[in-house]
């Protein structure tokens, strides 16, 4: 696999398609519950190297936002990293990478999943480091030594037993010199017993991090404050859901500090539960004062999933990006929210990848991110935008792997 880099003007405003939320669905295919992708070291590192240039184009280009107040971070939840009384796991792979920048610096974010060597346990953590250019420019591993930037998270019970909590799919956002991450977070336990559905399963958290460390040879985040995301602010539309999490990646910091997060959802529907399909959709989740939340009303079209989303042009139009069943990379924007999104056919259109036969290439992430050069009338906007190309030749390499 490779990826392509494109830069793009803004979107024509014709030519669009609209989609109008639940009810204004349009079916796209059936999806069978899909395996996590799994993403090499070797890939991951790649992948990283293209997005860090993006990523540095834009550092220093935001202003601050005013402070506010913190919640306080659930005592139940602790965050240990790998390396202490850990010696017998090993981190195998990493997926759903993501960069975010902080102050000077810029750094990979991805989640790790990792193995007791004696092959009876898996889990999955954060992991987390630094990117460092260096004066030969020579391409850098990134997470080379895994286990001492790896992190996971336990919870701790009323017996003083702790469990450890799988965490997936992380989505950052950076506000001022503060990190918050959106994961999903799953407990084997939690789901002996009965439930009222399947739902109650997941759950969503966010996670404030900061960076630690004086000298650049030992800065590194640490996760401290997490809490669990209240169910009852996000809506009805969570009653026709059988799973949410997270999109991965990076969320948006909105101009008027709003921070909004992509997510994923696995939808109820009495037509595709009769032969045990589910469908998945696309939407957003936002979070205002770091203690108000809201589920757009608004969503993909049926089959859309992976989502990225940027900030666009004015104040508050969001531009999202979703990978469907036809293995096409379907473009949608909004200006209210995400109670409606109109997908938008025309000027992004020109940047699609080849695509893979039975939307094999939604194991492969895109994204977006968003620039100004110059300043003033002279400064001007543009979006850059990472794809997945996929070789015609020697088909029989596996997805993912280099030629």
């Amino acid at each position: 696999m490779l990826s392509r880099v494109a830069a793009v003007k803004a979107p024509r405003t014709h030519n669009r398609r609209r989609v109008t939320g639940s009810s204004g669905r349009r079916r796209e295919g059936r999806e069978s519950e899909r395996q996590r992708p799994n993403m090499s070291r070797h890939v991951f590192t790649f992948a990283v190297l293209l997005l860090l240039v993006a990523v540095m184009m834009c550092c220093g280009s935001g202003g601050a936002q005013a402070g506010v107040e913190e919640p306080s971070s659930d005592p139940n939840f602790e965050w240990n990293g790998i390396s202490e009384g850990k010696g017998d796991v090993t981190v195998e792979s990493f997926g759903i990478p993501g960069l975010l920048n902080v102050g000077s610096g810029v750094f990979a974010v991805a989640e790790a999943r990792c193995k007791k060597n004696d092959g009876e346990d898996t889990f999955t953590g954060i992991a987390s480091q630094l990117l460092r250019i260096k004066d030969d420019n020579e391409p850098m591993e990134v997470l080379k030594d895994a286990k001492d930037k790896t992190q996971f998270l336990e919870k701790c019970h009323s017996t003083s037993a702790k469990k450890r909590v799988d965490v997936s799919r992380p989505t950052t956002v950076v506000k001022e010199s503060d990190i918050y991450m959106l994961v999903g977070q799953y407990s084997r336990t939690a789901v002996a017993g009965a439930r009222e559905s399947d739902a109650d399963e997941w759950g969503l958290l966010l996670v404030k991090g900061e960076v630690s460390g004086e000298e650049e040879s030992n800065k590194q985040i640490d996760w401290k404050d997490t809490n669990a995301v209240p169910k009852t602010p996000l809506g009805e539309q969570l009653s026709s859901l059988t799973r949410l999490i997270g999109g991965g990646g990076s969320g948006v910091k909105l101009k008027d500090g709003t921070l909004v997060f992509p997510l994923e959802g696995t939808k109820k529907d009495d037509e595709i539960e009769e032969d045990g399909k589910t469908k998945t959709i696309s939407l957003v989740l936002y979070l205002q004062d770091t203690n108000s939340w809201k589920l757009s009303k608004g969503m993909s079209a049926d089959g859309c999933s992976d989502p990225s989303v940027v900030e666009w042009e004015k104040e508050g139009k969001l531009m999202m990006m979703t990978a469907c069943d036809d293995g096409r990379r379907r473009v949608y924007e909004s200006g209210d929210k995400g109670n409606t999104w109109t997908e938008a056919v025309g000027t992004l259109s020109h940047v699609w990848g080849n695509k893979k036969r039975d939307g094999e290439g939604k194991a492969v992430r895109s994204g977006f991110i968003t620039a100004t050069f110059g300043t003033g009338d002279d400064g001007k906007n543009v979006m850059l935008v990472t794809l997945p190309v996929y070789a015609k030749e020697n088909k029989k390499k596996k997805r993912g792997a280099t030629p």
